[in-house]
């Protein structure tokens, strides 16, 4: 089977590529489009395939959820079963983002519907975000005792430290509009799918030395987002370290009370 067809079965994305363009649906319908070690590994090995001759990346979700962040069912798996130690190795999928940000091709981030969490991870790390008006971007962790600690490196440098800090404390989703007030989102439109196509029509204009240069230079130019990666990992596992904290995410996924609810 021929990988570069976008044939080869995966379980939670579905790829396709169009000559240049590679796209990348996240499809965990059962799961709400959430992160796991599988989805990680996939999205990996998808861009393994785009190193070569792939100009752009388009990430997608479905039309109501694009990614909700980090499987708590899968938690409450683990956490149920008894497993000791890490929940969660937080390295791959900030290499994964690490590599949207600064690889050879131009990311584009298509969100509609939800983007929560470690959602927000895939969209800040990418180069250029379009957006539905009806999407929406939140950031919850903090609810649950944990922090967006592998996503605030991408998102500062995205939209700016002050902005990051205030959705982080917040813990409530901001529209699409805010979003873009605040230099999230560079555009969205009632028909995100068309604003898109007219994206990729100009993108693929550019040649892949082209890409490759530039994307070479910015890295050069900004440096933050491996400079900060050990902090980022220390800090995700502190929180997901924490037993007090997978006990009650466990307890959320059985019976739907947050944290500051019930005894």
């Amino acid at each position: 089977m021929d990988l570069m067809t976008g044939a080869a079965p995966r379980e939670t994305l579905v790829v396709r590529f169009e000559d240049d363009i590679c796209f990348i649906r996240i499809h965990r319908p059962g799961a709400n489009n959430t992160i796991d070690d599988l989805l990680v590994r996939e999205f990996t090995e998808v861009l393994d395939l785009c190193e070569a001759s792939v100009k752009i990346v388009v990430i997608e979700g479905s039309p109501e959820v694009f990614c909700f962040g980090a499987d708590f069912k899968a938690i409450q798996r683990r956490v149920e079963g008894g497993q000791s130690g890490q929940i969660f190795d937080p390295g791959p999928m900030y290499d994964l983002w690490l590599r949207l940000a600064t690889g050879p091709y131009v990311t584009v981030a298509h969100v509609r519907g939800q983007a929560n969490a470690g959602g927000i991870g895939f969209v800040a790390a990418c180069d250029i975000v379009l957006c539905d008006e009806g999407a929406s971007f939140g950031l919850s962790e903090l609810l649950f005792g944990l922090m967006p600690a592998c996503v605030m490196p991408f998102l500062a440098r995205r939209m700016g430290f002050a902005k990051a800090n205030y959705m982080t404390l917040m813990t409530e989703p901001v529209s699409a509009r805010c979003a873009h007030e605040w230099g999230l989102v560079d555009e969205c439109a009632p028909d995100s799918q068309n604003l898109l196509r007219k994206k990729l029509l100009r993108l693929r204009r550019l040649s892949k030395p082209a890409i490759l240069r530039y994307k070479r230079y910015m890295n050069a130019l900004d440096d933050s987002l491996a400079a900060f990666k050990a902090r980022a990992l220390a800090a995700n596992v502190e929180v997901f370290g924490d037993r007090d904290n997978l006990q009650k995410i466990a307890r959320y996924v059985k019976t739907g009370q947050f944290p500051w609810e019930g005894g």
